[in-house]
């Protein structure tokens, strides 16, 4: 069942055009990734689903309903959670105030303790720096924090922005393992990620998305096998 239904999306910044016919799927309880190159217009492809820049064409449906014209700040209310990249946590507050931010709107307010229960479950390091500045912490503690804000909002639909960006890869590991945790409550997850091997190792099916278009999509044991992906980016 389609949850998610991005429709020959465009999208420019000025006259640069960013995202060009841009369709895409995603279903109930499925990961699929958005993967290629920096600067390919995954990102924002993101910002375009929570409506933070406008589309020159195309229709995003959630759940059948078109969004273009639902502003950005009613997106979560949908249950919509964006994991924007480079983390963007709140670095003067707690980790634990940052979290509680996460569940901002109505309906996650009213279960926000059995969300916090549920992300320290995931996230028990988070535990034990619940007090402590979130600029203090390390860059995988603030990556781990940013996913568990996200969840705090209890999404049907989790969208990740480079979730391996600058981090070591053993902290790399210990991110794909929690999408992997969270893919096993049953959430849909929108993965954006230009670490090729670490998406294709997790999603379902992906995109491949090259200055605008998307390029090549397939199942991911399809993508791995597929001779162009190789070469240009699994330096096969």
């Amino acid at each position: 069942m389609k949850m998610l239904q991005v429709e020959r999306i465009s999208v420019s910044y000025g006259r640069v055009r960013a995202l060009q016919d841009v369709t895409i799927i995603v279903g109930e309880r499925e990961c699929v990734g958005i993967i290629g190159a920096n600067r390919a217009g995954k990102s924002t492809f993101l910002r375009a689903i929570s409506r933070l820049i406008p589309l020159l064409s195309g229709e995003i449906f959630f759940d059948g309903k078109p969004l273009s014209k639902v502003p950005a700040h009613q997106i979560p209310n949908l249950g919509v959670a964006h994991v924007p990249e480079g983390r963007q946590v709140f670095p003067k507050l707690s980790v634990e105030e940052n979290l509680f931010l996460g569940a901002i709107v109505p309906y996650a307010k009213a279960k926000r303790g059995e969300a916090l229960k549920m992300v320290y479950s995931l996230f028990p390091r988070l535990v034990e720096r619940k007090r402590q500045l979130a600029g203090t912490l390390s860059g995988g503690e603030q990556q781990m924090l940013a996913i568990a804000r996200g969840l705090m909002l209890q999404p049907r639909l989790l969208m990740l922005d480079e979730p391996s960006l600058g981090l070591a890869p053993l902290l790399v590991d210990e991110t794909y393992e929690k999408i992997r945790e969270i893919r096993r409550l049953g959430m849909s997850v929108l993965l954006v990620e230009q670490n090729i091997p670490m998406a294709l190792g997790c999603i379902d099916r992906g995109y491949v998305i090259e200055t605008g278009y998307v390029v090549i999509s397939g199942a991911a044991d399809e993508l791995k096998g597929n001779p162009a992906v190789k070469e240009a980016y699994l330096g096969l």
